[in-house]
């Protein structure tokens, strides 16, 4: 494990990412639990990556949703319906992952679903440079009808009590404490236990990141198929 600052993490992420050797644009997964900090440490790599020149495209998970309707037929607080009815992954391939994969023709959409109407939505077709980056953020990005579109797999990895935390004082504004943390614990901890327990993401990932604390992060080159970590909530 190395530990570091946020810079020479960022650097590190970056150094990986010029070293992927595609004829296509480079995806990258930038994977881990609610509130871990996997959309800020995107973002903060699409700069650096920017900055060096480099074509990028930014997407989210949060933009391949099925709308509401379709994402809770199992409860609102299911685990289960977390992991299996939540994301449109068909989508996210047909639309974006396989054009800039091989033998794609790199003309995208970065998104599917509007989340201020909750609706569907179709947004031009845009072409991508052949050396462009895709920095994509996400939960369950690991999962086994996703692995192999990926060219550069990082796992953000935090303690689970730790991303309650964080997700209280983020949506303190627009939820109670009490529902924040119902939430978390009959929803999201659990579908990332059903989540490492079926898909084992810390096998496949290239580097993992240990955010507990952002500006002082451990990372590691994860060999993949090598041991698992603990499942979130595990202990």
């Amino acid at each position: 494990m190395v530990h570091g600052t946020r810079d020479e993490l960022l650097g590190h992420l970056a150094e990986a990412v010029g070293s992927v050797t595609v004829a296509h644009p480079t995806r990258v997964a930038v994977d881990g639990p609610p509130a871990a900090g996997k959309t800020t440490l995107a973002d903060e790599l699409a700069v650096v990556l920017r900055d060096q020149g480099r074509d990028v495209i930014r997407a989210t998970i949060d933009d391949f949703l099925f709308p509401r309707p379709q994402r809770y037929p199992r409860g609102e607080y299911s685990a289960e319906g977390c992991y299996y009815d939540t994301h449109d992954n068909e989508a996210l391939k047909r639309v974006l992952l396989d054009p800039l994969g091989p033998g794609g023709d790199r003309r995208f959409q970065h998104a599917v679903y509007d989340r201020a109407a909750d609706a569907a939505l179709s947004p031009p077709v845009t072409t991508a440079p052949a050396d462009a980056v895709l920095v994509f953020d996400g939960v369950f990005l690991l999962r086994p009808e996703l692995i192999d579109r990926w060219d550069l797999r990082i796992f953000v990895s935090t303690a689970p009590e730790k991303t309650v935390d964080r997700a209280v004082i983020r949506e303190e504004r627009v939820s109670t404490r009490v529902d924040v943390e119902r939430r978390w614990r009959e929803r999201y901890i659990p579908s990332q236990q059903l989540y490492f327990a079926t898909a084992r993401p810390t096998w496949h990932a290239d580097i993992v990141v240990h955010n507990d604390e952002p500006q002082r992060p451990v990372w590691e080159s994860a060999r993949r198929g090598g041991p698992l970590s603990e499942a979130p909530g595990s202990r």
